[in-house]
C-alpha cells in the first residue's frame, strides 16, 4: 500500500499538532486548492483520527486549510477541546477554523464524556461551545438517549 504523508506546519484547532494522512493514492488538484486522498484513508492529529473511503482537504490562497470532507463510511474519534466523541456517518466535514464538525448521513455520535448518544440523518457539533444541532425526518427521526442518574 502506498502512503502518503501530509504535514501541515500551519496552526489547526489553535494547536501545532500536525495532521497526518494516509492513503493508497494521492493528488493534488492546485488551481481548486484540493487535495484528494483515495482509498482507505486515515487523518490522524495528535489523538484524534478519521477513516474514510475519500477525503478533500481544500485550502485557501495562503495555503491555510480550511476544510476536510471525509467521504464514505466515516468513522471518527475526536479529542477536542476537552470534548470526547466517537462515532460514524457518510460524511463528515471539518472546519478547523470553527472547531465545528458536520456529520452527514446516518450520523452516530457518542459524547463519551457526558454519556449522551445521539443519531440523526445530519448532526452539526462546534467542539469549542459543545453545541450541538440535530436534524431527522419524517422517516427516520432522531434518536437521543442519555442517562438521567446521578453518578
Amino acid at each position: 500500500m502506498k502512503k502518503f504523508y501530509l504535514l501541515l506546519l500551519l496552526p489547526l484547532l489553535l494547536s501545532a499538532e500536525k495532521v497526518e494522512v494516509t492513503s493508497e493514492y494521492f493528488y493534488a488538484k492546485d488551481a481548486d486548492n484540493q487535495a484528494h486522498f483515495i482509498e482507505n484513508v486515515l487523518v490522524k492529529q495528535g489523538k484524534s483520527w478519521i477513516h474514510s473511503d475519500k477525503l478533500i482537504v481544500y485550502f485557501d490562497d495562503n495555503n491555510e486549510t480550511i476544510q476536510y470532507d471525509a467521504i464514505g463510511k466515516a468513522t471518527f474519534e475526536v479529542f477536542e477541546h476537552d470534548s470526547h466523541y466517537k462515532g460514524k456517518a457518510d460524511k463528515v466535514t471539518y472546519y478547523p477554523k470553527k472547531s465545528e464538525y458536520l456529520f452527514a448521513g446516518n450520523a452516530d455520535i457518542h459524547n463519551i464524556d457526558k454519556d449522551r448518544h445521539v443519531k440523526g440523518n445530519t448532526i452539526v457539533v462546534n467542539t469549542i461551545t459543545g453545541d450541538a444541532d440535530v436534524k431527522g425526518n419524517s422517516k427516520k427521526p432522531i434518536k437521543f438517549v442519555f442517562d438521567t442518574e446521578k453518578k
